[in-house]
Order: C-alpha cells, then sequence, then structure tokens
C-alpha cells in the first residue's frame, strides 16, 4: 500500500490542477460572471484621443532627427 501511495498522490495532484498555466485559469473571461456586472458603467468618456506632441518636437527630444 505504501509503494502506491507516492504515485495515487501524484496522479491526484494532476488531475486535480488540470491543464494551464495560473493565468489562463484566472482569465476573467473564465470566471462566473458576478451581479455587479450587469451593472451600468459609470465611467465617463474621455472623448476622442487627439495628438499632444509636435512630431518634430519628438523626434528632436529623443535625439532623431
Amino acid at each position: 500500500m505504501t509503494k502506491l501511495l507516492p504515485g495515487a498522490l501524484l496522479l491526484a495532484t494532476l488531475l486535480l490542477t488540470g491543464c494551464g498555466t495560473v493565468k489562463e485559469k484566472t482569465a476573467p473571461c473564465k470566471r462566473p460572471a458576478e451581479l455587479t456586472s450587469y451593472a451600468d458603467d459609470r465611467r465617463q468618456s474621455c472623448g476622442p484621443m487627439r495628438s499632444v506632441n509636435d512630431p518634430a518636437a519628438a523626434f528632436a527630444a529623443i535625439g532623431f532627427e
């Protein structure tokens, strides 16, 4: 009986852990939906994106002319 114990523990561990990394197992798409996921999104829109740097000034700042 004691000879089979390490093998049985290894087999049980493999069956319980399954495949995939920790990141894959805890991905948001695989988590059950909670009640809060059905609530409205209260974040405000940031509006359209716009360029804030002059391209010539940006290249000059990094030393690429």
